[in-house]
């Protein structure tokens, strides 16, 4: 399988971009930045950008033949080996377009598989992009092989030149095996991938006593620079679309003397791949179980509004639409239009200008998140036998002891306690818990 996708690489190929706009749908136009930025980052030369605007979607091209046809034409002229549509194209549109285009078509999921691909680090990462790209392969195996007998044909007068799955030929029979091939893998990663999750479970709930805080938001937003700032955490920050594809969680003590868990998740795209939105559920399971989830906006991007709504529709498909959420308007060294800030403020009334960069303004937003954790906080009047060391010792670890008396061998202290690890500490039955106003 891993030959097969070596063709499909787009690394130092020749590239001409493509948008399709739907006539009325002009707002989602966002002239090719995006895709431009995918591209660049997946190492590819950019030699042409166009833009199309069509009545409808035709379901064999996409585009329309004409269309179509005056594409491939700029391509030749541009010496290219490859036209990426910021589209998501069926295999039957991609094999026609190939036709016509007498090149290489790929869309905008492959192109971000192909991203995530180099940008695996941990087992589950990697599991987790395999999955997504045989998830998408599948159903594009016919039109694969078929790629495939060109090049080796040409390359050697004859088919099986490729190593790997298919050295036997292209035939229906060798397809078949390839299909058979594929879903055994992907049953095998998906086991793979049940376990490694029950095991991030676990973890997950080794961690039930600290404030849990998650970093989202679009990718290259600023999350690892802020991880950085604020903890020392020494996470890989580039400006590059999808350099952190792995959690990371640090724990994070506050001047203050609060001490919470903050973790870095993967960063959200307009159009995410359905598959790497199964694949990466897993990834994102630490924002499902955050107390506070940290929204970093970049504001100097002209596409700030719709990348807000897409990390909002992502924390809303996996559950998180009700969290608490602290906005910050990241990157804020950058001058933007007086307008574009006035709409944010209106739309997030409590967001927090900052600069992850510079250090401009954490301090006010280390102030609001410790006003957070703080708010989750009770300050409760604890009674124990002095012979309970299980509860001495939990509150030692989990709690701030303000007050501590004996009284007829009973241990009475009053401490400040986290909401999560109050409901943990009635579980251990002291004598009485009293809430102090």
């Amino acid at each position: 399988m891993d030959n097969i996708r070596e063709q499909l690489k787009v690394q130092k190929q020749r590239a001409v971009l493509v948008g399709a706009i739907i006539r009325g749908n002009e707002k989602e136009n966002d002239n090719l930045h995006e895709l431009t930025s995918l591209t660049e980052t997946a190492g590819a030369i950019i030699v042409d950008r166009l833009q199309q605007k069509i009545n409808e979607i035709n379901p064999s091209t996409y585009i329309g033949r004409g269309k179509a046809a005056y594409i491939g034409k700029r391509a030749k002229e541009a010496n290219a080996s490859l036209v990426i549509f910021d589209n998501d194209l069926s295999p039957g549109q991609i094999k026609d377009l190939e036709n016509i285009l007498e090149t290489q078509v790929i869309d905008r999921s492959e192109l971000i598989l192909d991203i995530f691909a180099t940008r695996a680090r941990t087992k589950q990462a990697r599991l987790q992009v395999e999955l997504a790209q045989l998830e998408y392969t599948y159903p594009r195996l016919t039109r694969m092989w078929s790629h495939l007998d060109t090049v080796t044909g040409a390359a050697s007068g004859g088919i099986g030149a490729v190593g790997g799955i298919g050295t036997r030929g292209t035939g229906e029979k060798q397809l078949e095996i390839d299909r058979r091939l594929v879903n055994k893998r992907i049953s095998e990663l998906k086991a793979d991938l049940r376990k490694i999750e029950k095991r991030k479970d676990r973890e997950i709930e080794s961690r039930h006593e600290a404030f849990k805080i998650c970093l989202v938001g679009y990718t290259n937003a600023g999350k690892s620079t802020f991880m950085n700032a604020v903890t020392d955490a020494g996470v890989v920050q580039e400006n590059k679309l999808f350099a952190t594809l792995d959690t990371r969680t640090r724990r994070w003590k506050l001047e203050s003397g609060a001490e919470a868990l903050l973790s870095d998740t993967v960063g959200f795209v307009r159009k995410l791949p359905h598959q790497l939105v199964e694949s990466f559920k897993a990834t994102l399971s630490e924002a499902l179980s955050a107390d506070l989830l940290l929204h970093v906006v970049d504001v100097s991007s002209e596409s700030v509004f719709e990348q807000i709504e897409s990390v909002n529709s992502v924390l809303e498909d996996i559950g998180c639409g009700g969290k608490d959420i602290l906005v910050l308007l990241n990157k804020s060294e950058i001058p933007v239009s007086v307008s574009t800030l006035d709409t944010l403020k209106a739309a997030f009334p409590d967001a927090i200008a900052v600069s992850a960069k510079t250090g401009y303004n954490i301090d006010s937003a280390v102030r609001e998140i410790t006003r957070r954790i703080n708010g989750s906080r009770r300050r409760v009047k604890v009674v124990y036998s002095v012979q309970e060391g299980k509860i001495q010792g939990f509150l030692k670890r989990y709690a701030d002891i303000e007050k501590t008396d004996i009284e007829q061998m009973n241990m009475v202290q009053q401490v400040v306690i986290g909401s999560k690890n109050l409901d943990k500490l009635r579980s251990l039955q002291p004598e009485s818990i009293e809430e102090i106003e």
